[in-house]
């Protein structure tokens, strides 16, 4: 028995060390992205290696047990913004609007706008469940992803509601990006795409202020050429105004090298995640816990993130996501009664009546 508990042991120590090779490498996705491909899988295996950890401690292996736990939480905890259940702050504002509640009001009088984004999957074979669920929530823009040949004419279903629209298409027919407004583009701006169809950005006019919008699908990380993508977007996301948002699918979990680098890229901020967005489509919905939150959302300037949430499954292997945010007022330059007393005054010394 003792025999059969030593070799127990020692299988399990194997695997704790197994498990920490990708983990540590993970965390070296800036020198290379086949590290940061090992990234996407941080909470995996963290979680992997503590569960081999944990009945170590009961064993002579009990020091490197401690240490493998302990790095494993560590490791969890670098990705606590992106799991809602470990989330205990409110994200930005306390406020949330109910999708599709268009007249919600954030206090200082802010309106919220809302966006969709979804990855409608080329070959979504319930296609019919996507035009519903934009009736229903109504969102302000819409950002899309794959957008295949097949979805053109389903889209072209909203063009009275949606009439300010971009199609971009990739050039294998598959992979489009779209993005769809209700409210005009600004004045003298156009929308554009990118020259291969993985991004989509327009300036959308919400009144008062002008926002750049941006629909973006990045493909799959090393050994796929994910980074080369990024590289050659850079200009585009170096394009984009001092306010904007951007959301697609990136195929990059929040805490990967990959999104940090188009965030610095655009100089814009990571939003929050809503959790586990993509799952692989041969497996139960019950498990969709363990998929990979790779749905971003970004944003800078007057953009205000309240809340990002996930709606029900559509077809596709991704759940949509719907963003509410508010635009900041323009700071109004203060009056300084210095500059006033001395306007006041003429050359000569004099006062004016």
């Amino acid at each position: 028995m003792a025999r059969i508990r030593n070799m127990m042991a020692s299988v399990a120590f194997v695997a704790m060390l197994v498990f920490s090779v990708p983990l540590v490498a993970g965390f070296f996705g800036t020198l290379h992205p086949a590290f940061d491909s090992f990234a996407h899988f941080r909470v995996h295996l963290a979680v992997l290696m503590a569960l081999c950890a944990l009945p170590l401690l009961a064993t002579s292996f009990r020091l490197q047990a401690a240490t493998a736990l302990l790095f494993a939480v560590a490791a969890f905890a670098t990705t606590s913004n992106a799991l809602p259940v470990t989330r205990l702050w409110p994200v930005q504002a306390a406020y949330e609007a109910k999708p599709g509640d268009q007249t919600a009001i954030y206090p200082g009088d802010q309106k919220i706008y809302h966006l969709l984004q979804m990855n409608l999957r080329f070959d979504n074979p319930t296609p019919e469940k996507v035009l519903p669920l934009i009736g229903r929530t109504q969102p302000d823009v819409i950002t899309l992803d794959e957008v295949s040949e097949m979805w053109e004419a389903k889209l072209g279903l909203l063009a009275s509601d949606y009439p300010y629209r971009i199609l971009c298409p990739y050039p294998n027919g598959v992979f489009g990006v779209a993005l769809l407004s209700r409210r005009p583009f600004a004045a003298g701006t156009q929308p554009r795409c990118d020259g291969r169809g993985a991004m989509a950005i327009a300036t959308v006019d919400f009144g008062q202020t002008s926002v750049d919008v941006a629909a973006v699908h990045l493909t799959w990380p090393w050994p796929r050429n994910q980074s080369r993508q990024i590289g050659g977007l850079s200009q585009e996301f170096a394009s984009l105004g001092e306010t904007a948002i951007m959301a697609g699918d990136c195929n990059a979990v929040p805490w990967s090298a990959a999104v940090r680098r188009v965030a610095d890229l655009g100089k814009l901020t990571v939003g929050p995640s809503p959790g586990p967005t993509w799952l692989y489509d041969k497996l139960p919905d019950f498990l969709r816990f363990t998929g990979l939150p790779i749905d971003q959302v970004f944003s800078k300037g007057a953009v205000l993130i309240h809340s990002v949430s996930r709606l029900e499954d559509t077809g596709s292997d991704h759940l949509p996501v719907m963003v509410e945010f508010s635009l900041r007022p323009e700071e109004k330059k203060p009056v300084d009664d210095r500059e006033t007393a001395t306007a006041s005054v003429t050359r000569n010394g004099n006062t004016r009546s």
